[in-house]
């Protein structure tokens, strides 16, 4: 079999909605569905489709010599109010800054984050609208 390996997580139910989770021997988390002692598995979908897009921004920065000082990544999701509560859209706000960090190049890597690298956005619905705003700070 070619490609990466599979990724596998073992998930403990802690009690109410809560789930106590991660890599086998790794670090862990907890999820909750009440968002009471930790972010709900929604959220925590939203912060990986965030963080995937970070990873990829980061590196293509990096990559072109003009690193960020600071990234911040805000995100908004719009849910179906029934059921299941999908995200229905999403809002992903960087803020950036580092010496040299120009906001075109800062767009172009973001746009390629969100549409060809992350993996995440790619295990999404293809249709799922996601947009981008982008503040550039000096």
């Amino acid at each position: 079999m070619s490609g990466k390996p599979p990724s596998r997580t073992d998930l403990t139910w802690v009690g109410g909605h809560a789930f106590e989770g991660g890599r086998p021997g790794g670090p862990t988390i907890v999820l909750d569905g009440d968002a009471a002692r930790g972010p709900s598995p929604v959220d925590t979908l939203l912060m990986a489709l965030a963080a995937c897009t970070g990873y990829d921004l980061v590196d293509i920065m990096e990559k072109r010599r003009t690193p960020l000082a600071s990234l911040r990544i805000a995100v908004h999701g719009e849910r179906f109010d029934g059921v299941p509560g999908r995200v229905t859209r999403v809002v992903l706000t960087y803020d950036v800054s580092g010496e040299g960090v120009e906001r075109v190049h800062v767009e172009r890597a973001v746009e390629l984050a969100v549409t060809k690298y992350c993996s995440v956005r790619d295990s999404l619905d293809p249709n799922l609208p996601i947009e981008t705003v982008i503040h550039v700070h000096g």
